[in-house]
């Protein structure tokens, strides 16, 4: 079901964009997803809940940390974000942000898995995440690209219990992450033609109900295409940089 109360331990529940010029990027993603930006005030460091028709989809906030790249962080539910972060740092991660309370919505932590890919926990209390996922303008997958795929099963196994299903897709292996039986996201080695510079990373992907015309008022709005747009058996998407550079999917769902 799109909407949602509640998510399993273990599952990606929540996105946020980090942003170095927070009152465009709200604007950029308000006109492409139909949302509505709403300023959670000073107490909360000018948070932006990003709402569709009045349901919480994603987060935006400024830049909080000197040298961090604008990016969405996906955020993955923890009955207990101190005891998961043990567990990323007995499993070679790297803590960026250690556990922390924000306010009376929930307590997080941000941390890097062995391949060098960031990604957060989320212990919910007030805010579950995400309110709407899997229809347009909603969050709709969570795909690790990944330089070391060995290092990043090893690791997202031992932290979160997650099996890894690799199978060829179109001449190209592709992992989907399980979790009782139900997919909670993907995998995929880091393509060749990524500059080695970049390094692994999360992408968060939102639905639209047609990728071409998403793709169009995307980079109409300042954009950049970098690939797409593409039929696969899950959809049709592209993956693309927003005008603060951080990169993003779009995903027309088969049968949606």
């Amino acid at each position: 079901m799109p909407s949602r109360t509640s998510y399993v331990p273990g599952t990606p529940s929540w996105v946020d964009l980090a942003s170095p010029d927070l009152g465009a990027s709200a604007a950029f993603y308000s006109s492409l997803f139909d949302w509505d930006a709403v300023d959670q005030g000073p107490e909360a460091g000018s948070y932006h809940m990003m709402e569709k028709g009045g349901v919480p989809v994603a987060g935006a906030g400024p830049i909080m940390m000197e040298g961090q790249p604008p990016a969405w962080t996906t955020y993955v539910s923890v009955t207990d974000a101190d005891a998961s972060i043990a567990k990323v740092k007995a499993a070679g991660g790297m803590v960026f942000v250690e556990p922390m309370d924000v306010l009376d919505v929930g307590r997080m932590a941000v941390f890097a898995d062995p391949s060098g890919a960031a990604a957060a926990v989320w212990q919910p209390r007030q805010h579950i995440g995400a309110g709407l996922v899997n229809e347009p303008g909603a969050l709709a997958w969570n795909e690790l690209s990944t330089r070391d795929v060995p290092a990043a099963t090893a690791f997202y196994t031992e932290v979160f219990g997650w099996q890894a299903e690799t199978a060829d897709m179109g001449g190209m292996e592709y992992t989907m992450w399980m979790l009782g039986g139900e997919q909670v996201g993907g995998m995929m080695a880091m393509p060749a033609e990524v500059p080695a510079e970049v390094p692994s990373y999360w992408l968060a992907y939102f639905g639209t109900a047609d990728c071409d015309a998403a793709v169009a008022a995307a980079t109409a709005a300042g954009a950049t295409l970098t690939a797409g747009p593409v039929d696969i058996p899950a959809g049709r998407f592209a993956v693309l940089a927003d005008p603060v550079g951080a990169m993003f999917g779009v995903i027309a769902l088969a049968g949606t």
